[in-house]
């Protein structure tokens, strides 16, 4: 009995040490290696505050400011202090009901806990931006008693213009996607949208910064955390150097005004855009602040779609601006010559397919015909070119007129720097054997050959022919930045500085050239329209509209020799070309030729600038 309580007395005394031999480790362990409870100290005493950048300022292609910054003020929350905050107060000064505080309050808590995956100290969120200056100089007098809110600057747009909306873009509160995606973005960031602040988002943003402090348990600052890895200065965005001349595109948004429609102006030798006008457009100036969301959500449901960019989204049959092109065709497939003749007995005929022209004298020649603008002329030289005997299949003939078209940058985007360009339509081989069936011959398709039927193109399209027309045969695509300070040996500069050849040699453009020259000649049928001491080339157009009146169509190249700027312009339910789009692009073409000179055709940019046909 004795040796039976030996041993109980011996395993007691041997799990006694076992015990406190595992206590004695554990404290150790949390002692010498386990330091989550340090850390966890630390991170309630700490707090990461976000140093917004300044994106970067926009400027014309001149020197002069476009798109600039300006300071804001949002409010930020510390969720865990919700039941401590004086919620009447914060409602009468914001101006919001108690819902909307509770809805603000919900938000903040979903911000808190995203932010806290990527910022493990800083548990604050957003919730309510872009405070008004009443506002937020009533919040900083009584900071002192608002446990668990805080104020931090950043910074929001200023446009220096009301229009160019389309091609500047604005900026909208990151969404979902993009928060999941790019670990960059908080809620509530501003980001890009649309235009240029949209297609040079990452180097416009800048690069955030991050300033650490110590916080006491009541949230308020206590002095910065001395340690350069825990802090580092926010980096603004580059300085943007747009290729838009800011007089030009103000000048040409005013002969603009009360009608629908698109103007784009290029440098031909370089692709940059020197104007690009919707109309109807926007005020900038109208999406930013506290006013941004409701703003948008008018211009949305607008009858008159004030978002909608014309310049890149709008296609249209290019009505007789075409048939440059198809005149260089003809001229490098051989079926004619610069001497070659059509008769045109008003209008061509083909059995039942009539297509009208305008009463005028014949036979004429491809300088001729472009001065004219014949119809009869094309729809035989359309016929001419896809009935080829070499080819000895309309299908082959029409495929290698097809192939023609593509390489002057038809049927695809142009590659601008703006997202979602629509390529337009040219119709292919497919297309019209489903339109037509499968045994259609050239006849049927004839209305492509005056720019009407399948054909449709963008305004930016049609300016880009234009640019061709002055290069004598090949593009760059069209831009609207220059240059991004710092940034060198880029892709998009690349893509910028590459040269596009069309499929037609460069001797057939002089024939062709000289026939828009004479547009403006008696008899031409832009005569009245052009400028007195600047050789204009240009050809007019009307496209078929089935919703209404006619569209007014013109490109335009000026000098004849070594041309600086190359535009198109459409004016929606204008009319003949000479109406409207010729005076237009004439009138933009001596502005930015002769720079603060008066305008030798007066009555003609009074009447543009008074002509209201928008309804």
């Amino acid at each position: 009995m004795q040796d039976l309580y030996k041993n109980r007395y011996s395993v007691f005394i041997i799990a006694i040490i076992i015990v406190f031999s595992i206590f004695i480790v554990k404290i150790g362990s949390l002692q010498l290696g386990d330091n989550s409870y340090e850390e966890k100290a630390v991170n309630n005493a700490l707090n990461k505050i976000t140093l917004y950048p300044a994106r970067s300022v926009i400027f014309d292609r001149n020197g002069k400011i476009i798109v600039k910054n300006y300071a804001i003020y949002d409010l930020y929350i510390f969720p865990k202090d919700f039941d401590q905050i004086n919620t009447p107060f914060m409602c009468s000064v914001l101006e919001i009901d108690t819902a909307k505080f509770n809805t603000l309050f919900t938000d903040a808590i979903l911000r808190s806990k995203k932010r806290q995956k990527n910022n493990a100290f800083n548990k604050s969120a957003l919730f309510y931006s872009n405070l008004t200056i009443k506002q937020y100089t009533v919040i900083r007098e009584n900071l002192f008693r608002l446990k668990g809110l805080f104020i931090e600057p950043r910074s929001d747009r200023s446009y220096e213009i009301v229009g160019g909306a389309h091609a500047l873009g604005y900026l909208g509160e990151a969404s979902e996607s993009l928060l999941k995606t790019d670990a960059y973005y908080q809620p509530g960031d501003l980001v890009g949208i649309t235009g240029i602040e949209k297609y040079y988002e990452l180097w416009m943003r800048g690069v955030k910064g991050i300033k650490t402090v110590w916080q006491d348990r009541t949230y308020k600052e206590r002095g910065l955390v001395k340690d350069d890895s825990f802090n580092f200065p926010a980096q603004s965005g580059p300085n943007v150097i747009s290729t838009l001349d800011i007089e030009l595109q103000k000048f040409a948004e005013l002969l603009l005004s009360g009608k629908r429609g698109s103007v784009v102006a290029i440098e031909p030798n370089s692709g940059e855009v020197l104007a690009f006008v919707n109309k109807p457009d926007f005020n900038p100036n109208d999406l930013i602040g506290q006013n941004r969301g409701k703003s948008f959500r008018s211009m949305l449901i607008d009858p008159k779609k004030p978002l909608y960019n014309r310049a890149v989204k709008g296609v249209y049959p290019p009505g007789s601006t075409i048939k440059t092109v198809l005149a260089l065709i003809g001229l490098q497939e051989g079926v004619i010559e610069p001497s070659s003749t059509y008769g045109c007995s008003g209008g061509y005929r083909m059995g039942s397919i009539v297509v009208g022209c305008h009463p005028h004298g014949g036979p004429l020649d491809v300088v001729g015909s472009i001065r004219i603008s014949c119809n009869s002329y094309y729809c035989n030289l359309f016929r001419n070119i896809i009935d080829n005997p070499k080819y000895n299949d309309v299908k082959i003939g029409y495929a290698q007129l097809e192939k023609h078209w593509r390489s002057f940058g038809l049927g695809s985007p142009t590659g601008i720097d703006l997202l979602g360009e629509s390529g337009g339509n040219i119709p292919t081989v497919g297309q019209l054997n489903r339109r037509h069936g499968d045994r259609w011959r050239s006849s049927m398709i004839v209305s492509l050959g005056i720019g009407q039927g399948e054909i449709l193109l963008t305004p930016l399209q049609l300016a880009n022919i234009a640019g061709i027309l002055a290069n004598r045969g090949y593009y760059i695509s069209p831009h609207l930045v220059k240059n991004i300070e710092g940034v060198k040996d880029a892709d998009w500069i690349r893509k910028y500085r590459t040269k596009h050849y069309t499929t037609i040699d460069k001797v057939h453009f002089e024939t062709v050239v000289q026939g828009m020259s004479e547009v403006f000649k008696p008899g031409g049928t832009a005569w009245g329209t052009g400028i007195t001491d600047i050789e204009i080339c240009g050809k007019t157009g009307t496209a078929q509209n089935t919703h209404g009146k006619d569209h007014s169509l013109f490109i335009a190249f000026a000098p004849k020799d070594n041309p600086k700027i190359a535009i198109a312009v459409i004016i929606e339910n204008g009319g003949f070309g000479a109406t409207y789009a010729a005076p237009i692009a004439n009138l933009l073409i001596e502005r930015y030729l002769n720079p603060g000179k008066p305008s030798s055709k007066t009555a003609m940019e009074t009447r543009m600038l008074t002509t209201v046909l928008e309804h």
